[in-house]
């Protein structure tokens, strides 16, 4: 371990704030963690229902996260994910599909008899098919549709990658498809943790504080004002926190707001735009179809996938009730963002049991309704040229958000392996900086 006397502040408690907080605090540095809102986690933060936490977002673990896997291993979590496989289905046009192997697909019949041949060999060869070619300058529509044909673009990937993009679906990169087909892999084991990532969160605080660092909740920044000498951090109720360096991991249109004048004209000039969320979860007296992840195109729904959490889980992680997300990404300034919870979810209940048919209006126990605005960053072509340095010249700022992860596909995994990064450039100056200062 080295030892610093520097203070970092980090602005954000989700996994990107409580992972740097945690690999400084390791090392040494006197850091302390700043959350706007009165709970860590971000996306993985959590609410009470009977006895249990359970996420307002739905998340697992891929064999493949080596960095967030290595994080709960410094946790001593790694040994309680539960690992089982899972398995996939399909709803088009209001009938549901097997979607798993090379007989589902023979029987899939949203697609002709020559389409399903052409995308179960092409799908085989899709990873190799990219290998060497400019996939960050390559729309996704331009690819798949000539891989695949029109009318399999059309009618099934327009649809999916349109719920995940809004109207800018066919102009994200190819990249973005390549890195999730290589973090996924077309392997069907995905894993949770024991306890929840409630339990990764308790434990990354525990870390951080155990390690000396400061954890502070309901602690929104007002005013950041950052030169190369130091920074200062004018919080809500006036209180201003000077520090030598400032970590921040909430979006960048957050930052921006954040941001004194001077500060502002320094930071990066990456204009993204950004997906949010609206997700339901559903508590159920029975399962659906008992796979764990389900699209929905063309269906007449106000959301467009199915995740059943209980598939993965078990209904003993949530009191005996089979969790079950149905979500919709959608722009922040949407209606539907914008609409109440309540009518969300008696629309989406009325839709989810007209999609199951055997579910009764008894069936559902609970249903909560969550939303978050910067999701998924939608990354223009050519991106990697564009992405922002994790530094900021001229400042004691540093960079780890959703904006750098890139080509990485969002994820908690993406986020640890870049707060390793970060972390690791700046421990190396906090050490040159620290060695200087002694030299007489």
């Amino acid at each position: 371990m080295t030892t610093s006397s520097s203070h970092v502040a980090v602005i954000g408690g989700g996994i990107c704030g409580l992972a740097a907080a945690h690999r400084l605090a390791r090392h040494g540095v006197r850091v302390t963690l700043l959350e706007a809102s009165d709970q860590l986690g971000g996306l993985g933060s959590f609410f009470a229902y009977q006895d249990q936490w359970v996420e307002r977002f739905y998340h697992c673990v891929m064999p493949t996260d080596d960095d967030l896997l290595g994080l709960l291993e410094e946790l001593g979590l790694k040994d309680s994910v539960r690992w089982r496989k899972t398995t996939m289905g399909m709803i088009v046009d209001g009938r549901r599909h097997r979607f798993n192997s090379a007989l589902d697909l023979l029987r899939f019949t949203p697609l002709r008899l020559h389409e399903r041949v052409r995308f179960g060999v092409v799908s085989l060869l899709l990873r190799r098919s990219g290998r060497g070619r400019d996939l960050d300058t390559l729309r996704t529509e331009d690819w798949l549709r000539g891989l695949y044909g029109r009318r399999v673009w059309e009618e099934f990937f327009a649809p999916m990658f349109g719920s995940k993009f809004g109207s800018s679906f066919g102009d994200v990169p190819a990249l973005y498809l390549w890195q999730r087909l290589g973090r996924e892999r077309n392997v069907a084991t995905r894993g949770y943790p024991g306890g929840g990532y409630k339990a990764i969160i308790d434990a990354l605080r525990s870390a951080i504080e155990g390690a000396g660092g400061t954890v502070r909740t309901s602690v929104p920044v007002h005013r950041l004002h950052s030169t190369a000498g130091g920074s200062s951090l004018t919080l809500n109720d006036g209180e201003v926190l000077a520090v030598d360096q400032v970590l921040s991991t909430v979006p960048l249109p957050v930052l921006r707001g954040l941001a004194d004048e001077e500060l502002a004209a320094c930071l990066p000039r990456t204009e993204l735009a950004y997906q949010g969320v609206v997700t339901a979860a559903f508590f159920l007296r029975r399962p659906l179809t008992g796979h764990y992840w389900t699209p929905v195109l063309r269906s007449g729904t106000g959301f467009d996938g199915v995740v059943e959490m209980s598939a993965l889980t078990g209904p003993e992680a949530h009191g005996g009730s089979h969790l079950v997300y149905v979500m919709r990404y959608t722009d922040r300034t949407s209606r539907l963002f914008a609409r109440d919870a309540a009518g969300i979810a008696a629309q989406w209940t009325a839709q989810l049991i007209d999609l199951f048919p055997e579910l009764t209006p008894e069936d559902v126990e609970d249903v909560r309704v969550f939303k978050a605005p910067f999701v998924e960053p939608i990354h223009p072509l050519g991106y990697l040229a564009q992405r922002p340095p994790t530094t900021v010249d001229g400042t004691s700022l540093r960079l780890a958000t959703t904006a750098h992860v890139y080509p990485d596909v969002t994820s908690w995994n993406s986020s640890v392996k870049l707060v390793n990064d970060v972390t690791d450039r700046l421990l190396d100056d906090l050490g040159r900086r620290e060695v200087g200062a002694r030299v007489p």
